[in-house]
């Protein structure tokens, strides 16, 4: 892929010259694409994507009320994020019509949602976040919970974590945000010390009993369904809404993009064990046995 025409984050045309040094001492390597990634703190970044996690090392401040959605990339982000939005704006939205001013029916997700390292702290380590300041404001972050630790000892926000089992090509751990495994242990981790403080979910239960998963959702961070709520239907409303079928049919999500990537590409099938038709049951066998023997001991199991 040539580097000009590859999307900003696998780029390495915003990297400071402090970041360059910094890079020129760190393991790297190129990936399938030709694109050059490094490892810092024990995760793979493309360079322009390292900035931004430095920059938001050294200069996210977080407040008690902030929601920080966490995700492999891949992983079931854009629900995640569609979902989220519906949720807290239901004191706002509540018939979920057509002709409603939602958020969801005139933005992407990931436009209501911003990337903290691939959106809020690309460029600089002190954004302006004026227009993030109302009642609750919400990120999202591919970083493993060890690269946000600093800012998350100190404060008492809310973090969601989501995970697929994912089969792509991850036996080495020298992807984009890998070691997979030690991305998703680190929130598994995590929300075994301090359930009050992080979620972890799986996207194969929420596709499962996504009323069930929702609802938990929803009580984790803060904002239960009523029971006039429930018997209205409003939950309902909200997975319809958030629907995969639903959102890709927006207009606003046919067209447009965000970080060089089209709106309609942050849309896949959605459906569960559908990497069974792109690789073989000896890959799969092997990349199983990975994750198994990196997962032993922690509790967590797929």
């Amino acid at each position: 892929m040539d580097p000009k025409g590859a999307p900003s984050i696998l780029r390495n045309d915003k990297i400071s010259e402090e970041t360059n040094k910094l890079i020129s001492s760190l393991l790297s390597r190129t990936d399938s694409q030709g694109q050059k990634l490094c490892q810092y703190q024990g995760c793979w970044y493309y360079y322009n994507t390292l900035q931004g996690v430095l920059n938001f090392q050294s200069g996210f401040q977080p407040q008690d009320t902030d929601i920080i959605l966490a995700s492999y990339p891949k992983s079931g982000t854009t629900w995640l994020k569609a979902l989220t939005v519906a949720l807290m704006e239901r004191p706002k939205n509540n018939s979920y019509s057509s002709d409603d001013e939602h958020p969801l029916l005139y933005d992407n997700p990931h436009g209501i949602v911003p990337c903290l390292e691939m959106d809020v702290y690309h460029e600089s380590s002190s954004p302006n976040l004026a227009k993030f300041s109302a009642p609750r404001r919400l990120f999202s972050t591919h970083m493993p919970l060890h690269a946000m630790e600093e800012a998350h000892k100190h404060s008492a926000c809310k973090i969601v974590g989501i995970l697929e089992s994912l089969f792509e090509s991850f036996c080495n751990g020298t992807i984009y945000y890998g070691p997979f495994w030690e991305h998703l242990l680190s929130y598994w981790r995590a929300t075994l010390e301090e359930p009050k403080h992080v979620l972890f979910m799986r996207y194969e239960e929420l596709k499962a009993e996504p009323r069930h998963q929702i609802k938990r959702l929803a009580e984790f961070l803060g904002c239960p369904f009523t029971k006039q709520e429930e018997e209205s239907g409003v939950v309902d409303k909200i997975l319809d809404l958030c629907s995969l079928r639903n959102l890709s049919s927006l207009e606003v999500n046919k067209t447009g993009s965000r970080n060089d990537v089209d709106h309609k590409d942050y849309f896949r099938k959605g459906e569960v064990g559908d990497s069974k038709n792109y690789l073989t049951p000896e890959m799969e066998y092997k990349i199983d046995m990975i994750i198994q023997e990196k997962l032993q001991g922690s509790g967590l199991k797929f």
